[in-house]
This record gives structure tokens, sequence and C-alpha cells, in this order.
């Protein structure tokens, strides 16, 4: 006896009705040389589906279901329909590129779904993520702390609905820039995904979530950057930019494949972090004076140097804005552009055609006044940066050494004849950041025993005296928990400690001899430059940051 199962049936006669359609469509979308789209199997992107109205879509049964920038694909069912050409002829006028698939009905269907969705969704064009000047203040007011932030998050994980995900990274991406983070990572675990900001230069918690929550994040997140949504298994790097009240700040995406599911990285690049002044990133005013004589040089070198995220591309840029006029023209090669400036030439390295030593011998036939190297990494470039300071032209580049008396050995170490460092360098800077106390809610006190030691051993160690400030047994430390305006944190910002070696006749002497860069060093202390140590005790002396901080960044413990 045969038993039938009318539920198993009905579905067994949906899926061959589904898939008579499918089959039909496929030969329509042949016979109108047009390609074939099944909507059941494709994501629906709702910032195209909101370029029709739900009310028109169904009247000429089609469906925007793709955009990335002003191309829009299109979904119908008579791709010779007057209503269809009219509706492609209106888009088409709105400044829009319509490539036409065809579907069947049950395509049409799965996205007219969509519109339901459309009233929550935040609008999100291609490459761009907006936030409106109204969200971003009503979330700047509910934000004072990061477990403000984590709270938001955790309200729109619950709401368990399809916009929660536009919502979350509306909270997320704005709660970033209430805090000015620089980064914001999520790393999956076993158990959850782990969302952490970096907070001027140190990384902080902000709370876990669900892996479904990430999952639909990622491909929102991917698809805003312009990556493949089905590679997992490769590292990817994109962009984006977030639009707030007109302004764009861009932001690179860096995916890296993990164990429990691929662990992503925001960079923030708001151009307000670069667009401090010179004089505002924290040289003493006998560094800057001479700084400002160096960079009004017509040629030489400058160099800048410091591990990754030391702050020296800010001051790099700071320099050039300085001293960018319509009278000079400024070439940039540059791993990757991370800011864009107006009035030079950015170019950007490509590891197959367009290396550093490439892009800079090419820059150099375009006729240029300044050069900027993003970095000298290789014998190459070098020798090829060495031989623009001497021929005419003002070079600014970094190295990756400790100190700025370790930029003249590594030089040579890349095969610089150690004979003309003397003519083509005009000064080599190094640098560290440190985070500054928040002027609200820093607490004065005085130092530890071992604290004040370190002190007075190198106040003893300044040249120039007139730089210390008069009383050198009073400290700030960081309020625990901090207050609103630092949000919780004690520390508000980031400031730059520095050191350099200015080429003068000392200096120049003793290049001569391959010297070290203790005897460097100590050739350069005439000039009364202080060391990154002293200058970092003469911040902590005046209040701008802590002995902790200080000792975070640098070796307090030699001279």
């Amino acid at each position: 006896m045969v038993v039938f199962n009318d539920q198993d049936e009905q579905k067994r006669v949906d899926f061959l009705r589904k898939r008579e359609e499918e089959e039909l469509a496929q030969v329509l979308s042949q016979k109108y040389g047009v390609e074939y789209v099944d909507l059941t199997l494709v994501a629906v992107n709702v910032d195209a589906l909101r370029l029709i109205t739900e009310e028109e879509a169904k009247a000429t049964e089609a469906a925007a279901f793709g955009r990335v920038g002003k191309k829009v694909s299109l979904a119908v069912r008579a791709p010779e329909h007057p209503k269809v050409k009219a509706l492609v002829n209106k888009l088409t006028e709105m400044g829009y590129e319509v490539t036409l698939y065809m579907c069947s009905q049950e395509s049409l269907k799965r996205a007219y779904q969509r519109y339901a969705d459309l009233s929550y969704a935040q609008e999100t064009k291609a490459g761009v993520f907006e936030l409106s000047g109204e969200e971003l203040e009503q979330l700047l007011d509910k934000v004072t702390t990061l477990e403000d932030i984590g709270k938001l998050i955790k309200e729109a994980v619950e709401l368990k609905k399809a916009y929660r995900i536009t919502r979350i990274l509306e909270i997320i991406l704005a709660g970033g820039l209430a805090t000015n983070a620089s980064d914001i990572h999520f790393e999956p675990e076993e158990a959850a995904v782990r969302l952490r900001y970096r907070l001027d230069g140190v990384l902080v918690d902000v709370l876990t979530f669900d892996h479904d929550t990430y999952r639909l994040a990622l491909s929102r997140l991917k698809l805003l950057s312009g990556l493949k949504l089905n590679v997992q298994g490769d590292a990817q790097d994109g962009r984006f930019s977030i639009k707030i009240k007109g302004d764009e700040i861009e932001l690179r995406t860096s995916i890296l494949p993990g164990n429990y599911a691929e662990t992503l990285v925001l960079r923030l690049l708001n151009p307000k972090s670069i667009g401090v002044p010179l004089q505002d990133l924290g040289f003493g005013e006998k560094l800057l004076a001479q700084l400002y004589k160096e960079i009004a040089k017509p040629n030489g070198m400058i160099m800048t140097t410091g591990p990754t995220g030391s702050g020296k591309t800010t001051t790099l840029y700071a320099f050039l804005r300085k001293i960018n006029s319509p009278e000079t023209k400024i070439i940039t090669i540059e791993d990757p552009i991370e800011y864009h400036l107006q009035g030079l030439v950015q170019t950007q390295v490509d590891k197959k055609n367009y290396t550093f030593a490439n892009g800079l011998r090419s820059a150099l036939r375009q006729d240029p006044d300044i050069i900027m190297v993003g970095e000298i990494r290789d014998s190459e470039v070098a020798q090829t940066a060495i031989n623009a300071a001497l021929t005419g032209h003002l070079v600014f580049s970094t190295l990756h050494t400790n100190d700025a008396a370790g930029s003249f050995p590594r030089l040579i170490d890349l095969g610089v004849d150690e004979k003309v460092l003397s003519s083509a360098i005009n000064a080599a800077l190094a640098q560290r950041l440190v985070r500054k106390l928040c002027e609200k809610c820093k607490v004065e006190g005085t130092p530890t025993a071992e604290e004040q030691k370190v002190i007075d051993k190198y106040v003893g160690t300044i040249v120039d005296k007139a730089l210390v400030p008069k009383d050198t047994n009073k400290v700030w430390r960081a309020k625990e928990g901090g207050c609103a305006e630092c949000h919780g944190r004690g520390y508000k910002g980031r400031m730059g400690i520095y050191e350099a070696v200015f080429m003068d006749p000392s200096i120049e002497t003793i290049l001569r001899s391959k010297p070290s860069e203790r005897e460097i060093y100590a050739a350069a202390r005439p000039q009364g430059i202080p060391s990154m140590q002293e200058d970092g005790i003469i911040k902590v002396l005046r209040g701008q940051t802590s002995m902790d901080e200080l000792r975070r960044v640098v070796d307090l413990d030699t001279i």
C-alpha cells in the first residue's frame, strides 16, 4: 500500500513549478539577448531596491537588485515591454548605467519581500556608508564611555531584524569616530566575536557578540569595500568611506583568514588626524625653529624614523603642508596613499610595476621641487633618494631605525657612500607617540622615589637647561575611570616626543669614519636638542603626559 504525504507532495509540485519557471526564464533570456538571474539565490541590495518604489516595481514587473556606483542591475519579466523601457530611460536620465536581467515571477516575489526593510535600512552607496548628521549627533549624545557604545551595539544585536546589521554598523562606526579610534578590530574567537577599538595607540575591548551577526556584518563590509564575498581563504584589502554632513572619511579594510572566521580590521583615515599644524605636533620650541629652517632649504634630505604607528606619516604630511605653495611642485610615492592633500601629485606604489625605486626615478623626470618617498626599504631606493637630494631636490622619507643617530649607519648599510651623506642629509628626526593626559581630569601628585630618580637622571643630561620646567618634583597622572571628556580613559589625544640630529661640521667630520650610533649621538649633543627620553621627561614635568605612558614607548633605563 502506497501512502501519500500531502505536504511532501505539495513541496514537490512547488519545486517542479519553480524549476519550470526558471527554465522558461533562461530560454527567454537567450531570446532577448540578456543575462538570466535567479533572485532566490543572490543577495538583493536594498540600496539598489530603493531606486524604484515598490508600487512602480510591481507595476513594471521589475526589481533593481544590484548597485555598484552608478551601475545598476535590473531584473525584469519582459525586457521589451514599454513600461520596462520607460523605467530604463528614467534610470538612465538619473545618471545610472542599467544592465537588464531576465528573471521569473517567483524571483521577483523574493525581491519584493525586501521592500519591508527599506523603512529601516540606512542607504549605503557602493563604497560609501552614509551617516546622517542628525543620527550621528544623537549617537554622540548617548556615548560618553565605551560601555555606552557596547550597550547600544548589544541592543541593536538583540533586535533580530533584517535591518539590524545597518544599525550595528552605524553604532560601531559612529562610536569609532566619537572616541577618535584609529582602528576597529573584529576578532572571531571560538565562542564569540571580540570588538576592539585602538584608542590613542592602545587596543581597548568594547564587547563581544555572536558569530551569526558578525557573518552578516562581514558580508556588508565586504560589499562596501568592493571585496569578494565568496573568497574566505585568502587575505583581501579594500576601501570605503563614511559620509557625514557632506564630509567623507575613508576607511581601509583588511581581512585575513582565521581559525574560526575571517578577522577584519578597519583603519579610519580621518583627515582631521593629519590636519594638525606642524607647531601642534609636540615639537619643542628649539627643535621646531630648526626644522623650519631645514624644510625651507631648496635641496637635501630630511628623514623621519621610528617604528610603525609612531606618527611618521603625520609628520611628513605636516612638513609638506607647511611648504606647499603654487610655486612648488611636490610629488609623493606612497604605499598606500592614506590621505589626500590638495596641491600635491600623489602616486601609489604597485608591487609589480611601480615600486619605490622606479617610482622615484619616474618622479625625477617630472621636474619636481620636492619629493616624498614613503619609505627607504632597500639599497636602490636609498641611493636614488640620496642622488635626488644631491641634484637640487628637497627629499622627505622614512626609515625604520630606533633613533635619529641610527639613520646614518642604516643608510651606509644600504650601500650609500658615507662621503656623500654630509652633502645630502639635512636632518634625521626620530619620534614616538605618547597619549596626552586629559586636561579635564588629570591628577596632580608627587613622583615615587623610582620616578624621581629617573627624572633627575634625564634632567641632568639635558644640554639646554632653559628647556627644563622649574618644578622637577611634581608630576600628573591619569585619573582612574577618567571623565566624560576622555570617555573614561584618563587620556585624550596623542602627541609626539622627538629627537633630531642636524648636519653640522662635527657630524660631517665624524661621518667620514663610518661611526657608530653612540659616536654620532655624542657628536650631536652640542646642538642642544633633547633626546626622546629627555623630551618625554620635559613633557611629563609640564603635565602633558604621564611617567607610565612615557615608559610604554621608550626605554628609560639607558641614556
